[in-house]
């Protein structure tokens, strides 16, 4: 309805035109009606599935490796104290 295009054109933060807005509730009334079509499908069969591909996690094992001395990484930063980068406040 035009309702609701009116509420999310308001949660969106946009204006449109009484023009726009009846393009938009037709245009939005067809998205639903597609959308509806898939209630007449069969999925008794189905089973429900959080991916539609087999995906594995990819991420690489968590092994120790030599990382940067701390002097030679504190010799880029502008300031330092104490081994730590030092910063401006940012808390009153």
């Amino acid at each position: 309805s035009k309702d609701d295009v009116k509420h999310v054109a308001n949660l969106a933060r946009l204006e449109f035109t009484e023009e726009e807005m009846d393009k938009f509730t037709q245009q939005l009334d067809d998205i639903i009606k597609y959308a509806e079509l898939l209630n007449e499908l069969d999925t008794t069969n189905v089973q429900p599935t959080s991916h539609v591909l087999d995906v594995k996690n990819v991420v690489r094992e968590d092994e120790v490796r030599p990382s940067l001395d701390r002097e030679d990484t504190l010799k880029n930063a502008p300031d330092h104290e104490d081994g730590q980068v030092k910063v401006p406040s940012v808390l009153e």
